[in-house]
């Protein structure tokens, strides 16, 4: 394990990697092409992922600098505590030591995970997808520069080239050191990291997340929402998948023909169940299994419920545990929505796709965990960090 490095040193790195950042631009989107055309897939949402232009840049570029502006999430006093034998005892954030992350397609990843990672202390093994591996090699060899211009060894932030026996292989017999492991992308992925991990792992969880229109919606309101959930990132976890809406809503049938029209314009594919479909230019659901899929595609979900009790058990059912909204002017059948719906975030009267470490206050994410231990939804700065004991005596024995 990497001797901690001084709060000053980190954040020269972080400022010194946006200054390459910069410098290297025009190159790493040459180099991101190649991996673009080499890219023999039909998922559109990897694609999408695995695209880097200049406003991805510019967002790598945010990512690093906001990092070097936050206070050090490492040493932080969370308890104290005087012994009546007079030892004084302290709680304080640690390091956990060495993170693994394994990504798809993402080259942002790169940036963001490892500055986030290395921000907090610790050294950072990147294990990114065949798809984005010269993108990639470009950034940490970035990251290599701005951590040998500093000072510091180049071993805080290494690249795994494995392929998917090798991969399993270290994660099944890790040939150094790992103390935690973060899957970031599918749900394939994630299964292979927890069969195979043999230590902690952050599931960073499907998506599948839900809107239910109540009875006492803005419909206006609910239209602007669902549209931007859906549309505005197919291929982000925080992405509508499903539509529930109440069946005493006030001119529901029109409020569910202006809907399809306005999703049909972006080509939205839609399926409804049997009590909406019947009614509208959609077609009908044929497995009641299309309510747990996550779609990451130009894909939706809408079915008519009886009310907020009935929503929030559908969407504890099928859910991936991300995320879900309501839309409605009563603020009573609101809270008890949030407080009964088993999500990481859930949201009233807004779009889930705000479910995201910057957009949250953050200032980033290494992943977004749908489990509850150590941490739920975004996983930032201040989570990557575990906690250690500092016991001062003069002698004392028990």
């Amino acid at each position: 394990m990497n001797t901690l490095l001084s709060i000053e040193k980190r954040n020269a790195v972080l400022l010194k990697m946006a200054s390459l950042l910069q410098e290297e631009r025009k190159a790493i989107i040459t180099i991101n092409k190649n991996d673009l055309q080499a890219y023999d897939g039909d998922d559109i949402s990897m694609y999408d992922r695995l695209k880097v232009d200049d406003a991805k840049v510019d967002d790598m570029i945010k990512s690093v600098t906001h990092l070097a502006s936050q206070e050090d999430p490492v040493g932080v006093e969370r308890f104290r505590f005087t012994h009546d034998n007079g030892m004084q005892v302290y709680n304080k954030t640690a390091s956990f030591g060495t993170v693994l992350i394994i990504y798809e397609s993402r080259p942002d990843v790169t940036v963001e995970a490892a500055g986030i990672a290395f921000k907090s202390g610790n050294k950072i093994l990147l294990k990114g997808g065949k798809e984005s591996l010269n993108s990639n090699l470009k950034i940490v060899e970035l990251w290599h520069k701005a951590l040998k211009e500093q000072g510091a060894s180049q071993d805080w932030v290494e690249y795994l080239q494995y392929n998917r026996s090798e991969t399993r292989a270290f994660l099944e017999k890790p040939t150094q050191q790992v103390d935690l492991i973060v899957p970031r992308g599918g749900e394939r992925l994630i299964a292979f990291v927890k069969q195979h991990a043999v230590c902690p792992v952050i599931v960073s969880g499907r998506g599948n997340n839900f809107v239910y229109v109540h009875k006492e919606a803005d419909l206006d309101m609910a239209l602007r929402i669902i549209v931007n959930a859906k549309t505005a990132k197919i291929s982000a976890c925080n992405a509508l998948d499903k539509v529930l809406i109440d069946k005493h809503l006030f001119n529901k049938e029109e409020f569910v023909h202006n809907l399809i029209s306005k999703l049909k314009e972006f080509d939205v594919e839609i399926l409804g169940d049997e009590a909406l479909s019947k009614n509208h230019d959609i077609n009908l659901i044929t497995s009641e299994d299309v309510w747990y899929e996550e779609f990451l595609d130009y894909k939706i979900v809408i079915g008519e419920i009886a009310s907020n009790q009935e929503a929030i058990v559908k969407i504890n059912t099928y859910s991936g545990g991300h995320s879900a909204s309501i839309i409605t002017a009563n603020a009573a059948e609101a809270q008890l929505f949030m407080e009964s719906v088993d999500n990481a975030a859930v949201y009233h009267n807004a779009s889930t796709r705000f479910t995201d470490g910057g957009q949250l206050g953050l200032g980033g994410e290494l992943a977004i965990s749908t489990d509850k231990l150590h941490q739920r939804g975004p996983i930032g700065l201040q989570h990557l960090v575990t906690n250690k004991w500092y016991v001062h005596g003069n002698g004392q024995i028990r």
